[in-house]
């Protein structure tokens, strides 16, 4: 199952992608008659994330149902969001690849490097990749990300990923020359638009192995970056059931994994975004995040949700 965010009527809404088509959630579950008619709207696919498996069996059967009639968009014909737009925590990794530790020239931690990002570093797929004008040295990170999809403190590591309901590719857009001023990395980190993500969340169901996707940058067309996630330092059961023996994580909080090496501050010279710039993010059965680099304007990100 495949759940996207898209703009309908100037608000975010949550939807299931079939093929090419997506069809409005809140439709689906009326069609499936998981709720009552008379409830509100589902304002985020937390409401998807939080029914049983079941449940979400018979959605996605219903949303197959309505994928040819007037109840549905195609791809094409929608503005689309980051798939889970109201996480309670963004929280990304540092360092979680041998090579992307070495080539900065920094020792790979002891446990998983961590620091935050928040909802206003959340845009979609073709949202632009917007360069603040308090730093000129914007970077790429791909990367995976996933979504908690049950609550859950102080799980074990073999226990961890039946609490994640799903991957995603993520960009963990940084700005260098911000990022290194001080110890702490959040001011290089959590801009404005700096965390592109989709352009689906891909649940579990459909990933035979998450621990063994290739992932690729692209940057214009070129590769730069080339791993597989059997490379991370930390796995992704190992992140979660870390992070969860500090804080209790929360359907639809996001956890993002690190990036490979070849990222473009430490090349020579450094490869940094610029305007006209294309960057997309590759994930073996996952999905392609493309995000276009806009220059400067001073504004809001202009798809940020």
């Amino acid at each position: 199952m495949r759940l996207v965010t898209y703009e309908h009527e100037g608000q975010w809404t949550p939807g299931v992608s079939v093929g090419a088509q997506i069809v409005d959630a809140t439709r689906a579950a009326l069609e499936a008659g998981i709720r009552a008619s008379g409830e509100p709207h589902w304002r985020s696919n937390r409401a998807v994330l939080e029914l049983t498996g079941e449940q979400r069996g018979t959605l996605l059967q219903a949303a197959e149902r309505l994928a040819d009639g007037i109840a549905s968009r195609t791809l094409e014909e929608v503005r689309l969001g980051p798939p889970i737009t109201d996480p309670e925590k963004i929280i990304c990794l540092g360092l979680n690849y041998r090579d992307h530790a070495q080539e900065t020239g920094l020792e790979a931690p002891p446990a998983p490097l961590l620091f935050a990002k928040y909802r206003n570093s959340l845009i979609g797929n073709n949202a632009p990749i917007e360069l603040p004008l308090v730093s000129e040295a914007v970077d790429y990170e791909g990367e995976l990300a996933v979504v908690i999809g049950r609550r859950c403190k102080g799980i074990a590591a073999r226990d961890a990923l039946a609490h994640v309901a799903g991957a995603m590719a993520f960009n963990d857009v940084s700005a260098r020359d911000l990022q290194f001023r001080t110890s702490q990395w959040l001011a290089g980190k959590a801009l404005d638009g700096f965390a592109p993500c989709g352009p689906e969340l891909v649940l579990m169901d459909e990933i035979d192995d998450i621990q063994h996707l290739d992932i690729s940058t692209r940057l214009n067309g070129e590769v730069v970056q080339s791993a597989n996630t059997s490379q991370m330092i930390f796995s992704v059961a190992d992140t979660v059931s870390y992070i969860s023996g500090l804080m209790t994580l929360e359907v639809g909080d996001i956890i993002a994994t690190g990036t490979p090496a070849g990222v473009g501050f430490t090349r020579d010279p450094p490869l940094l975004l610029s305007d006209g710039d294309l960057v997309e993010i590759d994930i073996e059965r996952i999905g392609v995040l493309s995000n276009p680099v806009q220059g400067a304007t001073g504004g809001p990100p202009s798809a940020r949700s």
